[in-house]
């Protein structure tokens, strides 16, 4: 069975009810569900940061209740090597929090739920799947009509 990491933007769209993540994990089982604790850090921030912290922080502990945390430690030696090898092919590191989940996600062998897939295609061996379905609102799609 699939084992996924959910990136902090899926957590994000799940809480804010733009993602019946309910059905998925049903269908999937809450057992093959992992989050980063990088990504514990940016929730609990958003929390925080939101315009009410009580509730906010209780609906991220009840989400959280379910879910496998897993620390970056397994994924030290990797970063290192990984972020050599973007330096030496020239391509930078645009957010080190991501770098940390996509290397999460490839040393543990998970598949990375995220709605940035961009911000994660330049490591190698990451797996990357996009859970949230967005309209076609090209130039060529408002036109066709």
């Amino acid at each position: 069975m699939t084992k996924y990491l959910l990136d902090t933007c899926i957590c994000v769209f799940f809480l804010r009810g733009k993602l019946n993540l309910n059905e998925i994990v049903l269908e999937k089982k809450i057992e093959n569900f992992y989050i980063s604790e990088i990504t514990v850090f940016e929730l609990r921030y958003g929390a925080e940061n939101s315009d009410n912290p009580a509730k906010s922080h209780k609906a991220l502990n009840d989400f959280l209740s379910g879910l496998n945390i897993i620390p970056i430690s397994a994924c030290l030696n990797r970063y290192a090597k990984e972020k050599v090898r973007l330096r030496k092919l020239g391509k930078p590191i645009r957010d080190e929090f991501d770098f940390l989940i996509g290397l999460t996600a490839v040393e543990h062998n998970l598949v990375l739920v995220t709605d940035n897939t961009k911000d994660f295609e330049i490591l190698s061996e990451i797996k990357l799947d996009n859970w949230i379905k967005r309209k076609n609102t090209s130039l060529l799609s408002l036109f066709s009509h």
